[in-house]
């Protein structure tokens, strides 16, 4: 249902721009990639929530911390369990949103591979916000923990969909947002993990 949701709302957010700006297509294609990044962070935060809230609310939790399998491992297991039902279904859809924009194939190409490679970087923070802030009531906490750290995923994702746009180098932007997800994939699980066991205390 939040993975559902998630789309939904990733749908509406890019298909409501190109209503509100008018036919201009040269504005349309300026602004395409970023309103396809914001939409695909915001979206990604809306499904975040609950990660951990049910086998909180279950008592599943406190059993996955005696078990004498790595809670590291375990919650590697789940943010990608969590990248694939909610972040492919997104990136499947962002052509479309894409082609609403006016972007040329070459654009399209480009941002669905700048969205494979930043949205498990934004998972991966996002599922150390939503461990920080288990047990609490509200959504906002995790949106202003999480939102500032995402913001160079953002920057290096959208700006190397318009760097294409414009003939310019796109390398330097992929291999920030790679550098992004070797970072976030190497420090992440280790902090959920320990984020968790605190939340169990």
């Amino acid at each position: 249902m939040d993975a559902l949701s998630a789309l939904l709302f990733f749908v509406v957010v890019g298909s409501v721009f190109p209503l509100a700006v008018g036919p201009d297509a040269a504005l349309l294609a300026a602004i395409g990639p970023g309103v396809v990044w914001v939409a695909a962070l915001l979206a990604v935060m809306i499904s975040l929530h609950r990660l951990f809230l049910a086998d909180l609310e279950d008592g599943s939790l406190e059993q996955l911390l005696l078990s004498p399998r790595s809670l590291t491992g375990i919650v590697c297991v789940k943010i990608a369990a969590h990248w694939l039902i909610t972040c492919l279904p997104l990136i499947a859809v962002a052509p479309l949103l894409g082609l609403q924009f006016g972007l040329p194939a070459q654009a399209i190409g480009l941002l669905l591979v700048s969205l494979l490679l930043g949205t498990p970087t934004l998972v991966l923070l996002g599922a150390l916000g939503a461990a920080l802030t288990l047990g609490l009531r509200g959504n906002v906490l995790l949106a202003l923990i999480v939102l500032p750290l995402c913001v160079p995923v953002l920057i290096f994702g959208s700006g190397a969909v318009t760097a294409g746009n414009q003939g310019l180098a796109v390398n330097p932007h992929l291999s920030l947002l790679g550098a992004c997800l070797l970072v976030a994939a190497f420090l992440c699980p280790w902090a959920v993990a320990a984020a968790l066991r605190l939340a169990v205390e």
